[in-house]
């Protein structure tokens, strides 16, 4: 089980997954990790309530990193407007 800053998910099961020969799914998954703990960090340093919300990471079929992040739709519409707020003030900036 992946946990970081309050999100749940899956550890890599590599049981799961189709493998094809030649193509590097660890370091992918091993990125999206990463990516998932950085994204992870952002919404919860914006105030994001993280409560039930699951981030994954994960290797596409061609061995890039992936991330999935699930939340409520409440949170969902949260993220959404810290988003649009973000960009209405970096238009500003510029």
């Amino acid at each position: 089980m992946y946990d970081h800053a309050g999100f749940e998910g899956e550890a890599f099961d590599s049981e799961a997954v189709l493998w094809v020969r030649g193509v590097d799914y660890m370091t992918g998954w091993r990125d999206a990790g990463l990516a998932a703990a950085e994204l992870g960090d952002a919404l919860t340093a914006v105030g994001v309530d993280t409560v039930g919300a699951k981030l994954r990471a994960g290797a596409a079929a061609d061995g890039s990193g992936i991330v999935r992040l699930e939340l409520s739709a409440a949170t969902a519409q949260e993220v959404a407007m810290l988003a649009r707020v973000t960009a209405a003030r970096l238009r500003k900036a510029s």
